[in-house]
């Protein structure tokens, strides 16, 4: 798994640089006192992306009382010896945030958790996902997006991405605003079954589809051209993801409770600009109005 996350990191990052050639990663590896570390990429400012990072983490100590509380609201036993869960997590984890407002932004994580319980049993799973998040509409993209996901699933068992989907769908749910953060992809957690090999292939299929799933898509639009009044739809969409992000997400949660943990990698999801304008409306029948249509009403892009 460490060498997968890794692998997923550089497949990614040179794809990104080859996008973008003027602006250059700055590479940051970090070590956690309290055991383990890892390595933030990050490009800021660049002529195709605004900020684009993937970071890569294997950390390992013991589990705050306020992370094992989050674990067993999801249904984990999680039995404490002297109130100590000694536990190892692993992932790879990436934003990116383009300039213009034709190409979307783009999420994705794929991570393996392991914790020891008092009598020494080892409770593992893993979890991931790869979702998309466009400011204006392209049908056409979303289908190619959702296919390449739906692939990689198909090829470990065909009821996957269906539950998968629908569980993006609602993860993603910004529920003070009644709508998705994107348009979804894929998206699961706590898996530990059928085997352990079985699962982190079936991790691998996903983890290989995230730069064929949305490196096209960049190549296609970043070329675009566009107005003033999409760029201001584009921050006022992005003000949505910090909401999410900083609201509800599990992972930030979990990091900013992790003692030690390095915020500014947890962190690195924001977006550079964003915007919170006052009733903001956009008026019916309009492309912003379309978007909104989607991310309040999930569509099955593949069938």
């Amino acid at each position: 798994m460490e060498l997968l996350i890794m692998e997923t990191q550089a497949e990614m990052c040179r794809a990104l640089a080859a996008l973008d050639p003027g602006a250059s990663f700055s590479v940051d590896s970090w070590e956690r006192k309290e055991g383990g570390g890892g390595i933030s990429c990050v490009l800021q400012d660049g002529e195709v992306f605004e900020k684009a990072g993937v970071n890569v983490s294997v950390v390992s100590g013991l589990l705050s009382e306020e992370a094992a509380r989050q674990m067993r609201s999801r249904g984990k036993s999680l039995k404490a010896k002297d109130g100590k869960l000694p536990f190892c997590a692993m992932g790879v984890s990436s934003v990116i945030h383009p300039k213009n407002p034709h190409v979307p932004t783009m999420h994705f994580n794929y991570r393996y958790f392991e914790i020891e319980e008092a009598d020494g049993t080892i409770q593992w799973w893993f979890g991931g996902g790869t979702d998309l998040t466009p400011t204006y509409l392209n049908e056409e993209d979303a289908v190619h997006f959702h296919k390449t996901l739906k692939e990689a699933c198909d090829k470990h068992d065909l009821k996957l991405y269906p539950k998968f989907k629908k569980w993006c769908d609602d993860y993603f749910y910004i529920k003070h605003r009644g709508e998705r953060r994107g348009i979804g992809g894929i998206f699961f957690d706590d898996m530990d079954s059928p085997s352990k090999e079985e699962v982190f292939q079936f991790v691998k299929s996903c983890a290989k589809a995230v730069v064929p799933c949305y490196i096209p898509i960049v190549k296609k639009h970043c070329h675009d051209s566009f107005t003033p009044e999409e760029k201001l739809w584009q921050q006022l969409r992005r003000g949505r993801y910090v909401e999410f992000n900083l609201v509800y997400d599990r992972g930030t949660k979990f990091g900013l409770l992790t003692p030690g943990s390095r915020v500014e990698s947890i962190l690195m999801s924001l977006p550079l600009t964003a915007r919170w304008e006052y009733m903001h409306n956009p008026p019916e029948s309009s492309k912003e109005a379309e978007i909104l249509e989607v991310l309040r009403n999930p569509k099955d892009w593949v069938h």
